[in-house]
């Protein structure tokens, strides 16, 4: 399918720029061995991610992507992820095939590119300047950088605002069922990646504007 050319291209993080499965699994269960709780499967784990720490974190203590793990239990637990993260975010973290080439396309073409993600501030600078992708993004807006995180629209809506750009000729490019409702409700288009973190459910099921297999394959989708 093709997309209008956008102005503003905002990308989501894990699952779309950067696989950090591995490191995320590997904190989250260093953090449940520290409080005697059973490690969870990689499976398990990926399906959790997607709506910030703390979701995930409740996730994984309870083993259930319903679940809400008791209060002093997941303060605690919490403190200590960050602290076990923080030492492991960058390790086995890697760039998916075709992210580089496909944001060197976007900036031939000139787009306003800007990384809006769930996840907390205190890793997104850090992760996206090891990968070598910071210097490409003109704005980063995190988890906890605005009152609400994706599905809301409000992400979205400050970048565009910021920008000073037509939501209607801006594109928002993720994995996740919460990268669609955002970009629907605040007007963007949304291309979605067919290979990152969506709860295990089929993104196709989400009904983006298009899928890609990849962000080299960018270049297919515009007018």
């Amino acid at each position: 399918m093709s997309i209008r050319t956008p102005e503003l291209v905002l990308l989501d993080l894990d699952g779309t720029l950067v696989d950090s499965m591995a490191d995320l699994a590997n904190s989250i269960n260093k953090t449940l061995v520290a409080f005697s709780i059973a490690k969870r499967e990689i499976n398990s784990i990926r399906n959790w991610v997607g709506n910030g720490v703390e979701k995930l974190l409740h996730r994984a203590i309870t083993n259930d992507i319903n679940g809400e793990a008791e209060a002093n239990l997941f303060d605690n637990a919490y403190i200590s992820f960050m602290d076990i993260y923080n030492k492991n975010m960058c390790v086995k973290s890697v760039c998916y095939p075709g992210v580089r080439e496909g944001i060197d396309y976007l900036k031939e073409k000139n787009f306003i590119i800007g990384c809006v993600t769930n996840k907390n501030s205190r890793f997104v600078r850090p992760i996206l300047e090891k990968l070598g992708l910071i210097d490409d993004m003109r704005i980063i807006i995190a988890g906890d950088t605005l009152p609400k995180k994706k599905p809301d629209p409000l992400p979205l809506l400050h970048a565009a605002s910021f920008f000073r750009t037509d939501p209607k000729k801006s594109l928002m490019i993720g994995d996740s069922v919460n990268d669609v409702k955002a970009a629907r409700a605040a007007n963007f288009q949304i291309v979605c990646v067919s290979y990152g973190y969506n709860h295990g459910n089929d993104i196709l099921d989400s009904n983006p504007d298009a899928i890609i297999d990849s962000l080299a394959d960018l270049p297919k989708l515009f007018d």
